[in-house]
């Protein structure tokens, strides 16, 4: 793709963002204790209707994956990479020209934490994520979270 229709696809898609700003994820945050200091994180997206998220494995060179960040915390320690949860749909995309990977609906993006003793703290960072449609995609978008844990 050349230039001018990199940056002409560019522009439509922020004016096309800018006239239908209400599309955007809804995120949920929640900690499920399991047992003693263990919990499941659970970062939770349901894009609007006709909408969807697309997975942390949606190779490079296609859309923009989810991605997550978490914040140091000394008192927690992060048990493996995040799970995703959800109806996964994977086809190859001639656009991008890769295995495009979305979730129709809801997803659930879940990470294990161990908690250092008996303390109350938290655990924050950030996702990023992008949505489209079957015609057009919004800008990807960063959203911060924190989650009690105790």
């Amino acid at each position: 793709m050349n230039m001018k229709k990199l940056a002409f696809a560019f522009v439509m898609v922020l004016i096309f963002g800018a006239t239908n700003a209400q599309q955007k994820i809804s995120w949920a945050y929640t900690a499920k204790k399991l047992a003693n200091n263990t919990y499941e994180i659970h970062i939770t997206a349901t894009p609007p209707p006709g909408w969807h998220i697309y997975s942390q494995l949606t190779p490079e060179g296609g859309p923009v994956p989810t991605t997550f960040k978490f914040n140091n915390n000394a008192l927690v320690v992060l048990e493996g990479k995040v799970g995703e949860k959800g109806k996964l749909i994977s086809y190859f995309d001639k656009n991008f020209k890769v295995n495009v990977k979305y979730f129709e609906g809801r997803a659930d993006f879940v990470q294990m934490v161990t908690v250092k003793g008996k303390i109350k703290t938290n655990i924050s960072g950030e996702v990023e994520s992008m949505i489209c449609n079957d015609r057009i995609c919004m800008p990807p978008t960063t959203e911060k979270f924190n989650v009690s844990l105790n």
